[in-house]
């Protein structure tokens, strides 16, 4: 049985709480298949050369990685995190007693070994295939939709420039300099299954085939799709479009159209819930990096811990039996 997240306490500590920072940890290390992403990220970490300090568990560095995304921390910030909260350190399994925290340094060259060989996508793939093997699969109905990440739109930097990867867009009377996260997701279990990352004026419907895994026989999406039908029959033929109607200038929605769009927006709001775990919970709000690629793999594992996140209380279940 996997050794339980326990909280070491100093003999003045007479009283104590259960915070909701430490049973969300205490959740997420129960239902995470360390053992099945520790092989995805094994052949590219460093063994040691004999030479010199040990390297450092793999998965210790990969529960800091999580950590990171989690709390939206960089890479001093994580650092001083461990050093400052019990219930972190007690989630990478560190012992003060015995070792200090991983430094910066450390933390920033296990995240670019992340970045170089693209294992965001493999940790979100494998992720995915551990929940199919829970009973967790993807059904025929998909979720599209896409929102905007900001980036600095300042050019006090070395470059003097902004990231040339990240465009404008306008939404509504508001312009918005970033990039956007498109995705489909299961419509019954609220799992990404799919994400692709592009500049924030790429419009929605534009990367919409990329989003289908082709065996749908639903899709959902809001007015941004209009029009789409035959886009979404091209990729998945037995697909039904479920996708809100628009108003017009000298068109607008009947009580009947509004009333169908509630019936749909019912299905497809549960996308935002993904969207709300992803921006809201994790903070994940603004980029993290400069260009899309860094950016993308940081997509990829965070869709990857929410996925984990949305069904945990059937993998608690499960970790339990």
């Amino acid at each position: 049985m996997r050794e339980q997240m326990t909280l070491a306490t100093t003999g003045f500590e007479r009283h104590s709480k259960v915070t909701r920072r430490e049973k969300f940890l205490r959740e997420m290390d129960l239902i995470i298949p360390w053992k099945r992403l520790r092989q995805i990220v094994k052949p590219f970490y460093f063994k040691g050369d004999g030479v010199g300090r040990r390297p450092i568990e793999l998965e210790r560095m990969l529960r800091i990685y999580f950590l990171q995304h989690w709390f939206n921390l960089s890479d001093p910030g994580v650092e001083e995190a461990l050093y400052d909260m019990l219930s972190m350190r007690a989630f990478a399994r560190i012992d003060l007693g015995e070792a200090g925290v991983p430094d910066e340094t450390t933390v920033c060259k296990f995240r670019h070994l992340i970045e170089k060989h693209e294992l965001g996508k493999k940790l979100f793939a494998e992720v995915n295939r551990h929940l199919a093997d829970c009973g967790i699969v993807v059904s025929g109905g998909t979720i599209v939709d896409a929102t905007i990440i900001n980036a600095p739109s300042s050019t006090k930097n070395e470059e003097k420039a902004r990231d040339p990867e990240m465009h404008q867009t306008k939404k509504g009377n508001q312009w918005y300099f970033g990039m956007k996260a498109h995705i489909g997701a299961d419509s019954r279990h609220r799992i990404v299954h799919t994400i692709v990352a592009t500049a924030a004026n790429v419009h929605d419907s534009a990367v919409l085939p990329q989003l289908l895994h082709g065996k749908e026989t639903r899709v959902y999406g809001d007015s941004a799709y209009v029009g789409k039908t035959e886009v979404i029959r091209e990729k998945s033929p037995r697909a039904c479009a479920f996708i809100n109607k628009r108003a017009y200038r000298n068109r607008p929605l009947t009580d009947r159209d509004k009333e169908t769009n509630s019936r749909k927006s019912s299905t497809r709001s549960r996308v935002e819930h993904i969207f709300g775990t992803v921006k809201g919970l994790f903070g994940f709000r603004k980029v993290r990096y400069r260009g899309l690629a860094k950016n993308d793999n940081c997509l990829n594992v965070l869709f990857a811990l929410s996925n984990l996140f949305m069904v945990r209380k059937k993998l608690l279940r499960l970790s339990t039996a």
